[in-house]
């Protein structure tokens, strides 16, 4: 006789534990270990071996034919550059962000899109009524005589909703908040997002219909649900933005037809998202005269250069522990800044309050901006302005050393585009003599230059 015992099992890593415990010792996620029954005995199932016809039998691979994947554009060029030229048939794509980023709005434009060229569209809302999604797209201008709107939250009522409308692109939004009846739980729970996900996916291979789904994130800003969600899908892109600000940017995280370096470019608008071709002055103030404490930076994503303004702020610090406050930069890659900047150009930065931040809301990761991160905070540091027609790009080590970054070609053909006639990189090889060439091109004194 087969005996059932009690096993806890992690929802979103498969860890498994005798007892329960209220964090996971594998992903250290919190609240995802839960009671699970297991049989455990000398019984056990044989699986048959299905006969293989010769349409499915497996061939060498020398003689498969190389087929390109299709992609047909979603009349939005930033979306299509993202996916790497467009949307594919059968492609399934998640859709990531915060609430209130402009996740529905973005996507009922590509239905709009879509419907505009005559391809039927389904757009299924689980989180708002059809009512309010016309008053949307109304606003936008995105009726479309093609585009079908549902309000449902069942499985079963979404698949009918599909047989019947028999659309070229299917959008839920949620779905985290879509469930099943062949799954308990709450909508939105692991095994529910399992069920609505795996079943959907499936309808678009058998259907080679592309689907988009929206979902949401948690505080950290990782997607919702299992992570088994994110290795369903074919592309999982994030959708990032400032309520506060304008600019919204679509980045790939896993994209299996196309680049993951990419990044597109939107603004929120009145009249619902516009695309931002050429956002190189987006990412740079408006000051006309120098002002201590900028930089600038040529940033590489995907295939396009970016100009980006990094500025930094000092000041006299009357706290034990100084403050280290960052906005659109690493705060572990400024502290190692600070520290060879401190040991290596004898900057006293360990008593004074430091604060760096990138103009236009936008995030830069990438090493070549350490360049620029340190000649900003030198600039600040000692109260003298660079000219606005210098930029820097350049990898800092420890040792104080200045590496090149890559794509270094194509910042400078940027640069040069943008009317940058000074170009700081890597032929300084010691960040020493990155700041006397910064300060010997200063034009505007207010102290001395300090010696490094």
């Amino acid at each position: 006789m087969a005996r059932v015992t009690t096993n806890y099992r992690c929802t979103e890593c498969g860890w498994s534990s005798i007892k329960w415990v209220g964090r996971c010792g594998e992903c250290q996620a919190w609240g995802t270990v839960v009671d699970q029954a297991e049989t455990v005995g000398l019984a056990s199932r044989s699986v048959t071996p299905v006969k293989i016809s010769d349409a499915r039998s497996a061939r060498p691979i020398t003689e498969i034919g190389a087929e390109s994947v299709a992609h047909w554009p979603s009349g939005i060029a930033e979306f299509d550059r993202v996916l790497g030229g467009g949307i594919v048939p059968g492609a399934a794509i998640l859709l990531s962000g915060e609430p209130g980023v402009g996740k529905s709005t973005l996507l009922l434009e590509v239905a709009s899109r879509a419907a505009a060229t005559g391809q039927r569209v389904l757009y299924v809302s689980a989180e708002e009524s059809v009512s309010q999604v016309r008053l949307r797209a109304q606003r936008t201008n995105a009726l479309q005589p093609t585009l079908y709107l549902a309000a449902e939250t069942d499985l079963a009522t979404i698949l009918g909703q599909i047989d019947q409308v028999d659309p070229q692109l299917v959008i839920v939004d949620s779905v985290q908040t879509v469930s099943s009846s062949m799954s308990d739980g709450l909508a939105g729970g692991p095994s529910q997002v399992k069920e609505v996900a795996s079943t959907l996916i499936r309808v678009s291979k058998d259907r080679n219909l592309p689907v988009l789904l929206v979902g949401h994130v948690t505080k950290d800003g990782s997607i919702a649900g299992p992570r088994l969600l994110e290795h369903l899908v074919d592309v999982v892109l994030q959708f990032e933005g400032d309520r506060q600000t304008a600019l919204r940017f679509v980045r790939a995280h896993k994209n299996r037809f196309g680049p993951t370096d990419e990044v597109g470019c939107f603004e929120m608008t009145g009249d619902g998202i516009a695309e931002v071709a050429d956002p190189s002055g987006l990412f740079l103030s408006r000051a006309r005269l120098p002002v201590s404490g900028t930089c600038v930076t040529i940033a590489v994503e995907g295939r396009r250069a970016l100009p980006v303004e990094v500025q930094a702020l000092i000041v006299k610090s009357g706290a034990p522990q100084p403050r280290r406050v960052v906005n659109g930069v690493d705060g572990s890659r400024v502290a190692m800044l600070l520290a060879v900047l401190e040991r290596r150009a004898g900057m006293k930065l360990s008593e004074v309050d430091v604060y760096v931040s990138t103009v236009g809301g936008i995030r830069v990761t990438e090493p070549g901006a350490d360049l620029a991160i340190a000649l900003a905070i030198a600039s600040a540091f000692a109260d003298k302005a660079f000219p606005i027609t210098q930029a820097a790009v350049g990898e800092i080590s420890l040792a104080g050393e200045v590496r090149s970054a890559s794509s270094a070609k194509q910042r400078i053909t940027e640069a040069r585009r943008l009317g940058f006639t000074t170009f700081i990189d890597s032929e300084a090889v010691h960040l020493r003599e990155a700041l006397r060439q910064a300060f010997a091109s200063s034009t505007v004194e207010r102290v001395d230059v300090p010696q490094f």
